[in-house]
C-alpha cells in the first residue's frame, strides 16, 4: 500500500484537490482575499480553495499535531523593507491565518482533521486512510519505472 511519501508531493496534492474540490465550499470572501501581507493581489488560480486544502491536508498529515500559528509561517513569503528608496533585505512574514483556519475548519467538519487539546490539529484515521488512497492511486498513475515496486 502507497503512503503519500511514496509519491510527489506536487502531484499528491494536485490529486487531493481534485478529490477535494466537491466536498469543499469556499466562502464569498475567498475571492477577494490576500494570502498574506506580503502579497499584492488575491491567488490567481481557479481551485485555489481546494489546492491549499490539499496542502494542508499534507501538511498536517506530515508535521501534525501544528497549530495555526505554525502553518502561516508555513505559507508566509518575504515582505519588502519598509522603505522603497533603500536597498534593505526582505522581512518574513505570515501567510493569512484566517485562510488556514477555515479550511481547517472544513477538513475537521469532513473528518479528516482533529483538534487535540493544546497541540493544535492532526489528522485522523479517516484522513490519513484518504491520504493513502489518493497517494495509491496518483503511484499508479505514475509512469516512472523506479516507483513500480511500490505499488
Amino acid at each position: 500500500m502507497a503512503t503519500m511519501y511514496d509519491v510527489p508531493a506536487e502531484a499528491l496534492i494536485e490529486a487531493l484537490a481534485e478529490n477535494l474540490a466537491d466536498d469543499l465550499e469556499e466562502p464569498e470572501w475567498a475571492a477577494f482575499t490576500k494570502n498574506g501581507v506580503d502579497r499584492e493581489l488575491p491567488p490567481e488560480q481557479e481551485n485555489f480553495w481546494a489546492i491549499r486544502a490539499g496542502s494542508l491536508l499534507r501538511k498536517v498529515a506530515d508535521d501534525g499535531p501544528v497549530g495555526v500559528q505554525r502553518l502561516a509561517t508555513e505559507y508566509g513569503g518575504g515582505k519588502p523593507g519598509s522603505n522603497r528608496y533603500r536597498v534593505a533585505p526582505d522581512k518574513r512574514s505570515d501567510g493569512s491565518r484566517n485562510v488556514i483556519r477555515t479550511i481547517l475548519q472544513q477538513l475537521e467538519e469532513l473528518d479528516y482533521v482533529e483538534t487535540a487539546d493544546g497541540e493544535g490539529r492532526r489528522i485522523t484515521a479517516e484522513g490519513r486512510s484518504f491520504l493513502d488512497e489518493t497517494a495509491g492511486e496518483v503511484l499508479s498513475d505514475l509512469d516512472r519505472p523506479e516507483l513500480e515496486r511500490y505499488a
